[in-house]
């Protein structure tokens, strides 16, 4: 992955388009979260970014950094559950971290990636191999600090996902299962891999 300026234009494209994917996988969000979860993954999910695209104008008027921390606040404003506080605190984390000459490449992307990831442990009070979204973060953070191209960090973040349905949840709701939370798909870690394939289709697109 080269450098890649984050201008207005690239910010909004890819917040309505990751926002816009996630909310029409919303039903899919929630089967798989029925299966482990409470069920209300999908729905809260589309609630937070919904809220996100309503505002998206207001949002997007703002440097990439302070957009990010407005995306933030909505997610933990907006979302019921676990997933508001998480995706809450991975944006307001992202934005915190975030370069102030709006440009990136891998390294400093797999940098600001490695502080939200730490951020996330210490919110979720989780760690690799727990069967969570950090299952598919932690891959793609080390792809990015490998240079991966966009293609193959497409590819880790799908394969991420996947390898959580063969783990034993021990953290969250899906934790009360035990054994029987193995065979199923962490959502948490399929909504993470969605955002990022749609953020890695956009960027191709754009390029």
């Amino acid at each position: 992955m080269g450098k890649l300026q984050m201008t207005p234009d690239l910010l909004r494209s890819l917040l309505q388009g990751t926002a816009e994917a996630v909310i029409a996988q919303a039903e899919h969000l929630t089967a798989l979260d029925q299966a482990i979860g409470d069920g209300d993954h999908g729905i809260n999910m589309k609630r937070g970014l919904q809220n996100v695209l309503a505002d998206l104008d207001n949002i997007t008027a703002k440097p990439p950094a302070e957009a990010l921390k407005a995306v933030g606040m909505t997610m933990v404003m907006k979302v019921g559950g676990a997933s508001g506080p998480l995706y809450g605190t991975l944006a307001m984390t992202l934005g915190k971290e975030w370069p102030t000459d709006d440009e990136l490449d891998s390294s400093k992307l797999g940098q600001i990636l490695a502080v939200s990831i730490e951020a996330l442990k210490k919110r979720g009070k989780a760690d690799l191999g727990a069967k969570t979204m950090l299952d598919v973060l932690a891959p793609v953070q080390q792809a990015l600090e490998a240079n991966k191209s966009i293609a193959e960090i497409s590819v880790i973040a799908q394969q991420a996902a996947e390898a959580t349905i063969p783990m034993k949840a021990t953290r969250g709701r899906a934790s009360f299962l035990g054994d029987r939370s193995i065979g199923h798909m962490d959502p948490g870690a399929y909504s993470s891999a969605l955002i990022i394939q749609t953020i890695c289709q956009l960027l191709e697109e754009k390029s």
